[in-house]
């Protein structure tokens, strides 16, 4: 038995903790400690002295934020319902959950999973064995088909809409592709050489197209294809898959507007977009060289258009694709700016590599190099055709190439100066659209194209280092590969989610800044000793943007009760 015992001397007390017990039927202290004078123990009370043995520090704002979503969404459960597993382990809803969010914060490949999870607040409120995370446990789990994935995608989608109220009369279309390290013998439908938008021609790569919302950019249609078909043949495959679902998800009859770029347009898109049993309206581009009369309107013809920032247009009529077609021909002085900068940087580009190649040509003529392959007219025309390959290069150059009587190419160049002023007073800065929607007013068109943006940022974001990352694709297989853009897709879906929910109430921040706000606002674990009682929990200090947040979600109070170290 412990207790504090008193023992005076002269006229101070000092006290002791002691131990007790009985021995041969009488009590004896076994253990005494001097604690010191009543002056002395409050002092050492008061200052609360405490020697911790160590930390943990766990991230709890941005993955807490975000499994918040997941969960109000019933993510897990859509996805345990499409696809079914023995009740043993986690859930597939559980390890999809998992990766999107990992995606979303901090990407990392399957063998590096198992550690994040440790250093995360989700090992706090998932209740779950971490040990469970491995590579090996994740492929072994998320083996299932393209058809589940779109039965998922389908029931998920249609949830968001109906939850967030989605505006889904406005569809925009784009198409990008990511880089593999797929090796070139493995078999793969979806990996192929083609035209890398990342310029990684030196690897295979695999497409990823969507359809977005104007409204923050919500992925509602998406499909993996592969890297070698052209933007205009995946986004026939993509209309295709849009009106057999469409009506299935929205529960609205058809009254769409597919908003795409030039890249896209063939005439047999058109068919589709306008085909009886669901015809559907659209805002497209034209390229140049299917209007280049349009280009010659004189400027006192444009009329500016409000709303738009130093924008005018001029509205006619023209057949496109053997249809009559309302177009619009837009001028920007932004646009114009900033494409006059490039073609001012790339003619600084052209002029300096026509220079190299005129001076190898007369080194060669005057025998200073004799080494090397002799050039021929066609291998120099060939170099100075990709020289001139750049945007307009070829526009404003003038070239010639004779040879003397050794045989030997010379390079005569000129820079044509009416040409560049032709080319500023007749295409910088502008935009051919054309459209179905006769009704529409220029400003609504003009608006409806510039929407596009929203798309182009989500592949921005899903090219992004820190947050969203959809590369590298570190998979083997296609079925492996669905998989991996599946959760990819889901957590920028969960992120533009995030982003409406903080809009509406007055939150206007980036995705970047509020995912690394977040990040920062951690969970503090203190250990100073053996017992349970011994370990003290607490938050860092959030900061504005991080505090008005929590406060929104109650992130605190929802996820902290709850929590057994």
């Amino acid at each position: 038995m412990a207790s504090i015992i008193c023992k005076k001397r002269g006229k101070r007390s000092y006290y002791y903790y002691v131990e007790s017990a009985r021995i041969n039927g009488k009590p004896r202290i076994i253990n005494q400690k001097y604690l010191g004078t009543a002056e002395t123990i409050l002092e050492k009370i008061s200052s609360n002295k405490i020697s911790p043995l160590y930390s943990r520090v766990l991230d709890f704002g941005d993955v807490t934020l975000l499994f918040d979503i997941a969960m109000r969404l019933g993510v897990s459960d859509i996805i345990n319902q499409h696809i079914h597993k023995r009740d043993q382990g986690l859930s597939i809803g559980d390890y999809i959950v998992i990766a999107a969010i990992n995606r979303a914060v901090s990407p990392t490949s399957k063998s590096g999973l198992q550690a994040w999870f440790e250093r995360t607040f989700l090992t706090q409120i998932m209740n779950i064995d971490t040990s469970l995370l491995t590579s090996q446990n994740y492929w072994n789990n998320l083996d299932f088909s393209k058809s589940q994935i779109e039965s998922i995608e389908e029931c998920l989608v249609k949830k968001i809409v109906d939850i967030y109220d989605i505006n889904t009369t406005h569809l925009i279309y784009d198409a990008t592709n990511f880089f593999t390290y797929i090796d070139t013998k493995q078999d793969s439908e979806y990996a192929k050489r083609g035209y890398s938008k990342e310029k990684r021609n030196d690897l295979r790569i695999v497409g990823l197209s969507m359809m977005v919302s104007p409204d923050h950019s919500i992925p509602l249609l998406y499909d993996t294809y592969p890297g070698n078909r052209s933007d205009a043949k995946q986004f026939t495959e993509m209309l295709n898959k849009l009106k057999t679902r469409y009506q299935r998800i929205t529960n609205k009859k058809a009254d769409i507007t597919v908003i795409f770029d030039r890249g896209n347009n063939a005439d047999y898109n058109i068919d589709i977009l306008e085909n009886e049993d669901f015809p559907m309206h659209y805002v497209g581009g034209l390229k140049r060289n299917q209007c280049t009369e349009l280009f010659l309107i004189p400027a006192t013809e444009y009329i500016e258009l409000s709303d738009i920032e130093k924008s005018s247009a001029v509205r006619t009529q023209k057949e496109v694709y053997g249809r009559k077609m309302t177009i619009v021909v837009v001028y920007n002085q932004n646009l114009y700016n900033g494409q006059l900068q490039g073609v001012t940087a790339n003619i600084e580009k052209t002029l300096k590599l026509l220079s190299e190649l005129q001076l190898k040509l007369e080194l060669r003529l005057t025998n200073v190099v004799t080494k090397g392959k002799k050039p021929t007219i066609a291998s120099v025309t060939k170099q100075v055709k990709h020289i001139l390959s750049t945007e307009f290069m070829n526009d404003i150059f003038t070239y010639a190439i004779t040879t003397n009587s050794s045989d030997l190419p010379q390079l005569e160049y000129n820079l044509d100066y009416n040409a560049l002023e032709t080319l500023k007073s007749t295409v910088l800065g502008k935009n051919v659209l054309f459209t179905n929607r006769h009704e529409w007013t220029n400003e609504e068109i003009v608006s409806a194209y510039r929407s596009a943006w929203h798309i182009e940022h989500a592949f921005r974001q899903m090219k992004d280092t820190s947050h969203l990352n959809v590369r590298p694709i570190f998979h083997w297989t296609d079925e492996k590969i669905d998989v991996h853009i599946f959760y990819c897709v889901l957590a920028y879906r969960l992120c533009c989610l995030l982003k409406k929910e903080l809009d509406e109430t007055g939150i206007h921040e980036s995705l970047n800044h509020i995912l690394d706000d977040m990040h920062q606002y951690k969970y503090v674990v203190t250990v100073t000793g053996c017992n349970k009682n011994d370990i003290f929990t607490s938050l860092t200090q959030p900061t504005a943007l991080t505090s008005s947040i929590i406060q929104k979600y109650n992130l605190d109070k929802k996820y902290l009760s709850n929590v057994c170290v």
